[in-house]
């Protein structure tokens, strides 16, 4: 008698799990039921379609109902909800969306695919007809038309998250005015505060209104349209379009209503297998509970990579195979304009909170050969276990670059590397592409170094912190006159790195000694003559391009003068 597999939803998991249960059995009855009208599309992208950066609205549907039942024979039904799930008699009750009938189909193997929804608060007027989300392709639709029929000149985001920031620089190509609205004091809560200021940094210099620390109160309209949104601090924002982008959630109530374990995470619990706790039930996607690789503990990721990989081996274990899915890491890229971040693995903040003893180091170094044109400076992050070296994570920020080198870093952590490792790492060098030194050896070197003790780094957080609570710190810049001129520290003095040996007695020994250069090389440097003449110093980690200015009084008149012309007294 032939297996009968039926597939709870499509997209990146449930596609993936239907064709290559396939794959496996040949002789198999395969169904999709999908309650929306596409079956398997490419989500990612529909930020890029309303930017205009993928034009054909075709290039965006994967495969089509038809492809699968040609190619892969396999029985796709589109606008059909699964409604409940009786794991006892294996059967679904399945309703027809189009003609609103129901029946009932029976399953061999089952794999739910149901992916996450939209977070959508109780807000005042979030239902309104110029609210969007963007999960899917009618959502994609709505956008796009909106924008060309009603030709809104401000819009407001409500979330920095990934699709936040990929919505608001798609309605900045199209001209709008944006405003981009968190609750959070930081953008991409991925990242860790002390490199997701770079990105809001880059976000206003490109004119967008951005408010952080700060939520919705309400939305205000008339006719069922908004036309301005109040935030919690008091402010009113005009906007045409209003954005929701607070995050997503797992949707497990057929999961729940059926009985299947859920998760510490909410999600739907699975084994390696993608096993549910029913043994005819298997689960991938959004909607499922995943294994961190670097902490072995259970999590939550939402993104298409394991999305996809978790379908395929739910799929193959559904048709009779005996696959295992890999942990996940969380690898994830974001664009806005001309600055790119990505992540891998535990930010800081996530390691401490895991129960790691955790070091960090920064470096600010040349995508490729900086003697080559157009240099462009990667900032690295790298996070690390103190007393093993182990590396638990990493960010990285620039333009040029950062995929090859977040895609290293995963690589690295994949295979359980410490930041030594990554010095001996064996990467391609020629001038357009890269260094000798890649910067991934360089952020092993740094980090090696602190391990070593040769360095003692601190981080810009705590140094701001450090400077605000104890005076007796000495803070020395050991630039060039003509950079420290062009901006420097408040308090700072000027003692360049070539003039430290002969200049020792100009610091006191007796009280701490933090110094900072542009990137971290001479501050490294100076770092080493001090300590080996009986200072007790610090080295700012990556220099003062991770400094983040609280006041525009902190920067001298010529930075002031870059940033606002002539016009000084704005600063």
């Amino acid at each position: 008698m032939k297996r009968r597999v039926l597939v709870i939803g499509g997209v990146a998991a449930g596609a993936s799990a239907a064709t290559k249960a396939r794959r496996t059995d040949e002789t198999a009855e395969i169904v999709v039921f999908e309650r929306g009208d596409y079956v398997s599309f490419a989500n990612c992208g529909l930020p890029y379609y309303v930017a205009r950066e993928i034009v054909e609205r075709e290039n965006l549907l994967v495969v089509t109902p038809e492809q699968f039942r040609i190619r892969h024979e396999i029985d796709v039904r589109l606008a059909h909800e699964v409604t409940h799930i009786s794991p006892r008699e294996k059967t679904i009750e399945v309703r027809d969306l189009q003609a609103g009938t129901s029946r009932t189909e029976r399953y061999d193997s089952l794999v739910l695919a149901p992916g996450a929804s939209a977070i959508i608060p109780p807000i005042p007027m979030v239902n309104a007809s110029n609210v969007f989300t963007m999960r899917t392709i009618p959502d994609m639709d709505a956008v796009h038309e909106y924008i060309e029929r009603m030709h809104p000149q401000a819009a407001t985001v409500v979330g920095a998250g990934y699709i936040g920031v990929e919505m608001v620089e798609a309605l900045h190509r199209r001209g709008l005015q944006v405003t981009l609205v968190e609750k959070l004091n930081q953008v991409l809560p991925p990242l860790d505060e002390d490199m997701a200021f770079m990105v809001a940094d880059h976000i206003r210099a490109e004119g967008v209104d951005l408010h952080l620390g700060d939520g919705v109160r309400s939305f205000r309209g008339n006719d069922n349209r908004v036309g301005e949104v109040e935030l919690e601090s008091g402010a009113v924002i005009p906007a045409d379009m209003v954005i929701m982008s607070i995050g997503v959630r797992p949707d497990t109530k057929l999961a729940r209503d059926a009985g299947l374990r859920l998760g510490v995470s909410g999600a739907i619990a699975v084994d390696s297998r993608m096993q549910t706790s029913d043994p005819h039930i298997w689960a991938a996607g959004d909607a499922v509970e995943s294994v961190h690789r670097v902490t072995g503990k259970p999590c939550w990721v939402a993104l298409a990579g394991p999305a996809s990989k978790q379908g395929r081996v739910a799929g193959a274990n559904a048709a009779g195979g005996t696959m295992e899915a890999p942990p996940v890491l969380g690898t994830s890229i974001v664009r806005f304009n001309e600055i790119v971040a990505a992540v891998t693995g535990l930010n800081e903040r996530s390691a401490r909170a895991a129960g790691y003893d955790v070091e960090s180091s920064v470096i600010h170094a040349n995508q490729h050969a900086g003697y080559y044109p157009w240099a462009e400076l990667l900032t690295i992050k790298t996070v690390y276990e103190k007393q093993t070296g182990r590396l638990l994570g990493a960010q990285v920020i620039g333009n040029e670059g950062v995929d090859k080198r977040i895609d290293v870093f995963a690589t690295a952590l994949t295979a359980n590397m410490t930041v030594a490792d990554l010095t001996e790492l064996d990467l391609a060098y020629s001038p357009p592409f890269g260094s000798a030194r890649d910067p991934v050896n360089v952020a092993g070197f740094v980090s090696q170094n602190q391990l070593s003790d040769a360095v003692s780094p601190i981080s810009s957080t705590d140094l701001h912190a450090l400077l605000g609570q104890s005076p007796e710190v000495q803070l020395v810049d050991v630039r060039t006159p003509a950079e420290f001129r062009e901006k420097h520290i408040r308090g700072a003095r000027l003692i360049p790195v070539d003039e430290l040996r002969r200049r020792l007695g100009e610091i006191d020994k007796t009280r701490p000694v933090v110094v900072y250069c542009r990137v971290g090389l001479r501050g490294y440097l100076a770092s080493r003559i001090l300590a080996q003449n009986g200072f007790s110093v610090r080295n700012l980690s990556g220099g003062i391009r991770s400094w983040r200015f609280e006041t525009e009084a902190e920067i001298s008149d010529a930075e002031a003068r870059s940033k606002f012309g002539n016009d000084v007294s704005r600063a």
